[in-house]
């Protein structure tokens, strides 16, 4: 079996996540139940190229085997509005028990609306810790 890392990504002509249209292979993902299960959220409107998404994408990967995490869906806002994506990623630190999410920059976060202390908010209403690759 090849070892996945798929990225779950919201927009107009997907009304769900769950009819997400891609997924993205990564040579180096491991998938392993044995470690601490970490998804990731990025809005693709606060980035500059869609290669950026992918590299980004990349790089939670490694943080999450540099961790000592096992990297799984990375939720893809594709546009402003409603966040579809960021609903999903909610649902499935729920269902799947995650203990960690990732996020490029806590921006990512606090772009849904910047009137509340995001990263706070989300780590108790879900339990999940809030990581971000930069500072």
């Amino acid at each position: 079996m090849q070892p996945t890392h798929r990225s779950a990504r919201a927009n107009s002509r997907h009304p769900s996540p769950s009819a997400a249209d891609g997924v993205n292979y990564l040579e180096d993902f491991e998938e392993d139940f044995t470690k601490p299960l970490l998804l990731g959220y990025l809005r693709r409107d606060l980035l500059v190229a869609d290669s950026q998404v992918a590299n980004l994408e990349r790089q939670m990967a490694q943080f999450a085997r540099v961790e000592g995490f096992s990297m799984g869906f990375t939720y893809v806002e594709e546009q402003a509005g409603w966040p579809m994506a960021f609903e999903a990623l909610i649902e499935s630190v729920n269902r799947y028990r995650a203990s960690a999410i990732v996020v490029p920059h806590l921006l990512h976060l606090t772009a849904l609306d910047g009137s509340f202390d995001a990263k706070d908010t989300f780590e108790r209403a879900t339990g999940a810790r809030v990581l971000m690759l930069e500072g």
